[in-house]
């Protein structure tokens, strides 16, 4: 019998009605086991308790790290959510007062624990920023500890035998490392007799947010998958691997790629799209466990596989994909020749100082771009100290967004041309162009304002003759 490790997104959790029919009760109820799940917190709930991914916006811990003395009442409306949360899930009162009592436990001992801390760093001998990594470690775990006990309580009351298997270290007094942690954790369990479920966060003594910030749940997914020897991973998600992002080109036009390779994956996680962390595909890469991405509302459908013997020969491109909101950091100094290797080191040290992604970098004789993404601020900072550390250079900042498209094998010289020439008939003028030697990608760096645009633009290019005469789709898709 097939063994599977399965990782389900936290917009799927929120509709759980549809995780427990098209996940976890399906193919039957009598095959049920034989699988792990494990599982991300509530859509929005990792947001509320840390920061919004995709705004910024500051959740609990950006709050603390701030001392704005609103992060109690943000924590607050966290656990009020999840109280909420707990409602809708459970009908049966005592079953809900067992739920509301866990997550009120951890919100009551999170609080006295950060009071206590902001207490402590009133001394002079304590900083807080000493203590921010292990507080944004512990507030992350919450939302995972949240959804997992409650599936595992749910499911116990189907009569399923469900476990609730904590990864989060809270109440233990021993810092193992992440193989370490899993292996105990899975030493007693036989999956042919019952059913783990596994917050998706993990302790570890390198701290799993400090190494891999909100690709945590993925490492842990990636880790149980390789070390308990899954013949199959599998992520669920609120939508298909698709062609591009239906939001911005329409549900009715793109396609799910259907089959692909991990060096697609990798391209996609560079931009933020991602189908699985760079890091946790490569363990799975390595341990030669295929990945598949499945869309939860539609369970018939075989989703993207993906996997190392894909290697196909014929030219094909699989996905347009893109950011926006990229800082381009340009650096231009006639007296860069032959010294370009010293501006590099130097520009890179302040990059790294402000905490700021690098998603790309081009260079000629006497000029580097950087391409860049963090919140303004941080961004600000790097432009500030590159003009301060070269105040004779002629230094630009300019948001940008880039496009990609990419496929496991891609003329990438076609693709250029085609691609150039899709988006100047759209009257979009791209800054920069890309390609890949190794044939799986070409980026186009346009204006942001220009992004969906250019998006629908090369997506209609590459994908407008493969869509004619097909039945439009009416499934939640990207």
């Amino acid at each position: 019998m097939t063994y599977t490790v399965e990782k389900i997104g936290g917009t799927s959790m929120t509709a759980f009605d549809a995780v427990l029919e098209n996940i976890i009760l399906r193919p039957n109820r009598d095959n049920l086991y034989n699988r792990v799940f494990v599982v991300s917190a509530y859509g929005g709930i990792t947001d509320a308790l840390l920061e919004c991914k995709k705004t910024s916006k500051p959740g609990v811990y950006q709050l603390i790290a701030k001392r704005d003395d609103s992060w109690s009442d943000a924590l607050a409306e966290v656990e009020q959510r999840m109280l909420l949360t707990n409602e809708h899930m459970f009908a049966d009162p005592m079953n809900r007062m067992r739920a509301d009592k866990f997550i009120r436990s951890r919100i009551s001992e999170a609080r006295n624990c950060i009071s206590n801390i902001l207490e402590t760093c009133q001394y002079g001998q304590f900083t807080l920023r000493h203590y921010l990594p292990q507080v944004r470690e512990f507030l992350a775990s919450i939302g995972e500890a949240h959804s997992a006990f409650n599936t595992a309580l749910k499911l116990k009351n189907m009569g399923i035998e469900a476990r609730f298997v904590d990864l989060s270290g809270w109440s233990s007094d021993k810092v193992e490392s992440l193989d370490e942690n899993i292996l105990n954790a899975f030493k007693e369990i036989d999956v042919s007799q019952e059913l783990p479920i596994v917050t998706g966060y993990a302790s570890c003594k390198d701290g799993l947010m400090s190494t891999f910030d909100r690709g945590y749940s993925e490492m842990t997914f990636s880790r149980i998958a390789t070390l308990t020897n899954a013949d199959l991973a599998i992520i669920h998600k609120e939508y298909h691997l698709s062609s591009a992002d239906p939001r911005v080109v329409g549900p009715e036009k793109v396609l799910p790629i259907g089959h692909t390779n991990y060096d697609v994956a990798d391209q996609l996680a560079s931009l933020g799209m991602e189908a699985i962390h760079p890091n946790a595909a490569a363990g799975l890469r390595e341990s030669g466990i295929e990945l598949q991405i499945k869309n939860t509302f539609e369970p018939e459908h075989r989703g993207t596989l993906i996997s190392n013997q894909f290697q196909p020969t014929a030219d094909k491109v699989e996905i347009i994909a893109g950011k926006q909101k990229v800082f381009a950091l340009h650096l231009f100094d006639q007296s860069m020749v032959g010294e370009a290797d010293n501006f590099s080191y130097e520009l890179m040290e302040i990059i790294s100082d402000a905490h700021v992604s690098l998603i790309g970098k081009e260079m000629n004789a006497n000029s580097i771009t950087y391409y860049l993404g963090g919140n303004s601020d941080s961004l600000n900072k790097v432009l500030y100290k590159a003009e301060k550390r070269y105040p004779n250079s002629e230094i630009k900042g300019r948001m940008v967004a880039l496009i990609s498209v990419i496929g496991s094998q891609i003329d990438t010289n076609k693709a250029l041309a085609k691609g150039v020439s899709a988006l100047m008939n759209a009257d979009i003028t791209p800054y920069a162009l890309h390609s890949s030697m190794r044939n799986v990608n070409v980026q186009f760096v346009v204006s942001d304002k220009e992004y969906k645009a250019a998006i629908c633009a090369l997506h209609e290019e590459f994908f407008d003759n493969q869509l004619q005469g097909m039945a439009p789709r009416d499934t939640k898709v990207a």
